[in-house]
């Protein structure tokens, strides 16, 4: 089937030979074409240009974008979108003045959202993360990582990373999923960390990879949580199962993590809301992605990755949601983006390039995804009228988006 869009007003992110990421002062161009067509043969970008070169087409579906802006769908490299329940009490216990430290300390928070799981049932997990993941396809994301770590046992990861799988299955959307295990202690192993690890090691990992229910292996590396040694012990473990790590790192301290991130050669290091120069310094030149998660930084009132540091220092930089119960119930990329400009200071451009093309290198699909490049999937955003891309992160509180298309298909 082919499809036509035409009258683009400008098409976004063309990159004209596919390009796996954007570093440093590269994050400031934003290549567009404007009045512009695309072409889309099945699921694919077939090609595109401006209007004055549309060469004949038959085209079994034609799309008048007058007015509005197209841009490769959102690619979200971070999320926790399988979980069941809420945590709204923690929502009002942290508007009480409890810390996130605090109400976990108490047995809220990741142990919260674990006791939950492990008494639902896989069917109504599924049935509550398609909605999420129904919701957050109609906001623009044509991608999206998902991780597990809301069990905390053999059963209740298991059952997540089933369910991730399913959602794959049934859905167009690219998905990949993580294994994040250690994403705390059960209390049952909270004085006997080595017992747990043995767990995830032994028992846990040969079940995930022989079911090939994970892409990725991911550990929550903070002071409470999980020593640098404990971290570099699983990531090592991951990886002879053939799992790439992911790691969760600097949310609240600086501990070295991001430093045994790329020791491991990580594919990202997320959250990175306190950096010391020495993390910054020891990214440069490594082939691992900084992933910043402002809507988290938002929630839970704590600092914002330090963009324009780490920009100004050479760097790239992704944006992802961190879509969970707990810091981030939502999965909006659009606020996302909108956020990074207003409180990281990131340019427009920046953030776009950051939840596109470096979002799906985030993921390691950027070969597929994140550009408008020909033989790419026809994952799109057609925007409402609007008179620049600057009114994506600047009209914050607005639904901009007119249609989404994932594999060519508009999703309804």
């Amino acid at each position: 089937m082919t499809t036509l869009i035409i009258n683009i007003k400008e098409l976004l992110q063309v990159r004209e030979t596919a390009k796996a990421k954007v570093s440093g002062a590269e994050m400031a161009i934003l290549s567009t074409i404007k009045n512009a067509f695309l072409v889309i043969e099945d699921n694919l970008i077939a090609d595109f240009g401006a209007m004055e070169n549309l060469p004949p087409i038959h085209a079994d579906k034609t799309i008048d974008a007058t007015g509005k802006m197209v841009l490769p769908s959102w690619c979200d490299s971070h999320t926790h979108i399988v979980y069941a329940g809420n945590r709204e009490q923690e929502f009002v216990d942290r508007i009480n003045g409890l810390t996130y430290e605090e109400i976990a300390n108490r047995g809220g928070g990741i142990l919260n959202s674990a006791k939950k799981l492990n008494e639902t049932t896989e069917e109504e997990i599924y049935q509550q993360s398609r909605a999420r993941l129904e919701e957050v396809m109609r906001l623009g994301t044509g991608a999206v990582e998902i991780k597990s770590g809301y069990g905390l046992t053999v059963d209740g990861e298991l059952k997540i990373l089933r369910v991730i799988q399913r959602l794959a299955q049934n859905y167009p959307i690219t998905i990949k999923a993580t294994f994040l295990g250690a994403h705390a202690f059960p209390l049952e192993y909270k004085e006997n960390h080595k017992g747990y690890i043995d767990l995830i090691i032994n028992e846990m990992l040969p079940e995930i990879t022989k079911n090939k229910l994970a892409d990725f292996i991911d550990v929550f590396c903070e002071t409470g949580y999980y020593s640098v040694e404990e971290t570099q012990q699983i990531m090592e473990a991951g990886i002879q199962f053939g799992l790439k790590p992911k790691i969760h790192v600097n949310q609240f301290n600086s501990i070295g993590g991001i430093q045994a991130g790329i020791k491991y050669n990580a594919l990202s290091v997320d959250h990175l809301e306190v950096m010391k120069p020495v993390d910054i310094e020891a990214l440069k030149n490594t082939e691992t992605m900084p992933v910043a998660l402002p809507s988290c930084s938002y929630f839970l009132s704590i600092p914002y990755t330090p963009a324009r540091e780490m920009i100004a220092a050479g760097l790239p930089l992704a944006l992802a949601t961190d879509y969970n119960p707990g810091s981030t119930p939502s999965g909006n990329m659009n606020f996302v983006v909108a956020t990074a400009c207003i409180k990281m200071k990131m340019t427009p451009e920046e953030a776009i390039n950051a939840a596109t093309i470096n979002g799906a290198y985030a993921m390691g699909i950027s070969k597929t995804h994140g550009s408008i490049t020909i033989g790419k999937k026809a994952n799109l955003i057609i925007t409402k009228p609007i008179p620049s891309y600057y009114q994506i992160p600047y009209a914050f509180g607005s639904n901009l988006i007119d249609t989404v298309l994932i594999e060519g298909e508009i999703i309804s």
